[in-house]
């Protein structure tokens, strides 16, 4: 289960795709978006894990108001983290996830369309969303609405009886406005409603039993079959005189498991030249525990539900990131301008744990270990095509 093991990396590489080829923050509703080709490689190393793959994305016009967009990529991961290693072997699988879009324009208005799936070994997932934006105020203010299905099938490997579903409804709302000449500023509220088997049926957690050699047993985690969440996010970007800009963003994050997280994220676009483009950030997250999380439970079903993935402790993690984009020289072909873009981009990511120990230290005793710590690198290249 991919996603259960990597969800920081999965949420990077997601981000990235998005930014290839669905609306963005700078999108307006009156405007289809660009035409354009990509192909990209992605990489991910840290905590035991490594993961890579190509992907492939397309946009492009069919008509003056209709436009269809696509992407196909592939995850390929091996290792184990370290919540998963003490009680497994090391694995390697893969992911593959295809995405289908359709934008149609409509006087202001821009109605899109989504279908994505997702395939592992052991888990499917299918996608469905449909969003509307509509500019207003003579284009100064765009609304954005967007409602998202989603069906999931989770299986476990070495058990053909184990099957189980996950239903994920998904609602977006957001208000983009241009303040100033030079500001731009967009307000975004996120609900998400889970239900089903929301766990990962290979983890575990440990529990305190003074007759087993570390000190401590093992069992299957216990999740609750529902999950509400609700984020509200503020971006600013701010167009400098000499054709740079500078962005901050700050979210808060809530959710009925009782985790609470906020995070702020400080952007840097430089242009040099009319062919370079560098771009730098730094960012900051901080969450807190789940109610039925722990490291090292008292003893076996001490609660009703009952959890120690370390993506649902209380942690904090800073990412820096830097980024380049060259312009390569245009041509035409077939009546079309195509203008070449090369694109490399790396993240370094510090990941601290407050309550979440590091089980494979064996001099330690059992709730002594040391605090886990990682450090990960993310790096995105891709090629685009605009024509």
């Amino acid at each position: 289960m991919l996603a259960e093991v990597v969800v920081a990396v999965t949420r990077l590489l997601k981000a990235a795709l998005g930014a290839l080829l669905l609306c963005t923050f700078s999108c307006i509703a009156s405007v289809l978006p660009s035409d354009r080709a990509d192909v990209m490689y992605h990489s991910y190393s840290g905590g035991g894990v490594s993961i890579d793959g190509p992907a492939v994305m397309l946009r492009s016009k069919v008509a003056q108001d209709f436009s269809v967009a696509g992407y196909y990529y592939i995850d390929t991961v091996s290792g184990a983290s370290i919540d998963v290693v003490a009680t497994a072997s090391a694995y390697s699988e893969e992911r593959t996830e295809k995405h289908l879009g359709v934008d149609y324009l409509a006087g202001n208005s821009l109605i899109s369309t989504n279908f994505s799936t997702s395939d592992e070994n052991d888990y499917h997932a299918k996608t469905i969303t449909f969003g509307i934006s509509h500019d207003t105020f003579g284009g100064l203010t765009t609304l954005n609405l967007q409602t998202g299905l989603g069906d999931d099938e989770v299986g476990k490997n070495g058990d053909i009886n184990f099957k189980e579903q996950v239903r994920r409804y998904n609602y977006k709302l957001g208000l983009t406005q241009i303040l100033t000449t030079n500001w731009i500023a967009a307000l975004n509220i996120q609900v998400d409603l889970d239900e089903g088997f929301l766990n990962n049926p290979y983890r575990q957690v440990r529990f305190k039993d003074p007759t087993a050699a570390l000190g401590y047993s093992y069992q299957a985690e216990i999740y609750p079959r529902t999950r509400n969440s609700s984020a509200v996010s503020l971006v600013n970007k701010y167009y400098l005189p000499y054709r740079a800009a500078i962005g901050l963003s700050v979210r808060h994050y809530q959710d009925s498991w009782d985790i609470s997280a906020n995070d702020v994220e400080l952007e840097y676009v430089h242009p040099l030249g009319k062919d370079w483009t560098f771009e730098g950030k730094v960012r900051y997250y901080q969450q807190t525990e789940a109610s039925f999380y722990k490291d090292l439970f008292e003893y076996a079903n001490e609660l009703n539900f009952m959890a120690r993935d370390k993506e649902l402790s209380d942690f904090s993690n800073v990412t820096a990131g830097l980024g380049v984009s060259y312009k390569l020289p245009s041509y035409g072909i077939f009546s079309r301008q195509l203008q070449p873009e090369m694109t490399v981009q790396w993240d370094h990511i510090i990941f601290n744990y407050n309550n979440f120990r590091n089980v494979t230290d064996r001099t330690s005793a059992a709730g002594a270990e040391p605090l886990y710590q990682l450090d990960a690198n993310v790096v995105r290249a891709f090629v685009s095509l605009y024509f």
